[in-house]
């Protein structure tokens, strides 16, 4: 699936490198986001279009796999020209692994003067521009995606991206209500991710773009607010959500279980959300009322949401510095599901894992682990909330 607007000649040239494929693909949609003209597709292409309502790379993406009829999609920028064995590598992974996010290696040169039938292997590499030394760094240090982690979606192009047409469907595709440039892929990635997928990088799948990499260019500092601001609103994971502001989605859900004392309740929950601010909250109606009015409480029988990483049930009292709040969120290293916390006080589930194993009905995916060490403590049926509040019973 191609995505264009207004790019017919580099349009032209990735169709082209498409017809060059050691792997052809069964079949070739080009989404057009609202082109003046409608763009010139060969016989055999199949072109599905949307009006002209701002940048909406993810409604045209959408708009495009939902034309599709194949088990596998792939996804191209027009301005992306792949080399010949990119369509074979890219499937390869998704084929076998269908809750896998593959991404490609976005590669960079000047081709504005390629003439479409020129191989794109052979006559970028005259052109080359740097690619994005940090995005290197990041597929060496997790090994092309092996050791990815809650953070590894910032490491996902949309322009270069493959996964089985189920997995799409299942994780709910683009987010359509991203109407700038950028975020649309992180999101997505995250939201793979949280879901249970699996990312991967294809270093050898190496497609073209042309032109710069946009973060290169010179631009004013603001430049990409509206795009940070829109991923930070839609993500969990640290890296890209807020740090301290209400907004967005909570990376942690705790769940206060009813045989926890007023006091205990108290002292629990003033600890982890002076730490963690941005965590949520589940409590029956009883602890509810002790607690009051807070915009991070949600009732007991609510689910906990989608977007959550982790879920912390609290059994018995506890509390802690920021430090040992924070060595909770790494505290699971995705080798094990489930972990006691200080003493049994609490049990920490890896959100991630546990979907997965449901999904699949393996619960061997989603094994529970050994006790975690945070530095949380268990707070002492004698002590007072007095004594939290004024400092003397840390």
């Amino acid at each position: 699936m191609v995505a264009h607007y207004e790019q017919q000649a580099a349009l032209d040239r990735t169709l082209a490198a498409l017809r060059r494929q050691t792997r052809p693909p069964d079949e070739v949609v080009v989404a057009d986001d609202g082109s003046r003209r409608r763009p010139t597709v060969p016989a055999g292409v199949q072109l599905v279009r949307q009006a002209d309502e701002g940048f909406r790379a993810a409604a045209v993406r959408n708009l495009g796999v939902a034309a599709s009829t194949g088990e596998v999609v792939v996804l191209l920028d027009a301005d992306t020209t792949p080399e010949p064995g990119f369509v074979e590598r890219m499937v390869r992974l998704p084929e076998s692994v269908p809750e896998a996010l593959v991404v490609g290696r976005r590669r960079h040169a000047d081709l504005s003067r390629v003439p479409p039938g020129d191989p794109v292997e052979d006559v970028a590499p005259l052109t080359e521009l740097p690619e994005p030394e940090w995005l290197r760094a990041a597929y060496a240090e997790t090994r092309d995606l092996l050791d990815a982690d809650a953070t590894a979606h910032r490491f996902v192009i949309g322009a270069v991206l493959a996964c089985s047409r189920w997995w799409f469907d299942e994780v709910g595709g683009f987010d359509e209500t991203f109407r700038a440039y950028g975020g649309e892929d992180w999101e997505l990635a995250h939201r793979s991710w949280t879901a249970g997928g699996l990312l991967a990088h294809c270093p050898d799948a190496v497609a073209w773009h042309d032109g710069p990499d946009a973060g290169a260019r010179g631009r004013h500092p603001d430049a990409h607010l509206e795009e940070t601001v829109a991923v930070a609103d839609r993500t969990s994971a640290a890296g890209t959500t807020w740090r301290g502001l209400a907004r967005g989605p909570a990376d942690l859900v705790v769940t206060c279980e009813p045989g926890l004392t007023d006091t205990e309740l108290l002292v629990t929950l003033d600890s982890v959300l002076a730490a963690l601010p941005r965590a949520a909250v589940r409590l029956g109606a009883h602890h509810r009322a002790v607690v009051g009015d807070d915009p991070r409480l949600l009732p007991a029988g609510q689910a906990v949401p989608d977007t959550a990483r982790l879920h912390l049930v609290v059994r018995r009292g506890l509390a802690g510095d920021a430090a040992a709040w924070g060595a909770l969120l790494t505290a699971l290293d995705g080798s094990s599901a489930r972990a006691a916390v200080a003493d049994g006080c609490a049990e920490l589930h890896d959100l991630r894992l546990l979907r997965r194993a449901a999904r699949w009905g393996r619960p061997a995916l989603a094994p529970a682990g050994p006790p975690v060490r945070t530095g949380l403590r268990p707070w002492a049926a004698d002590h007072t909330l007095e004594s939290w509040l004024g400092g003397w019973r840390p």
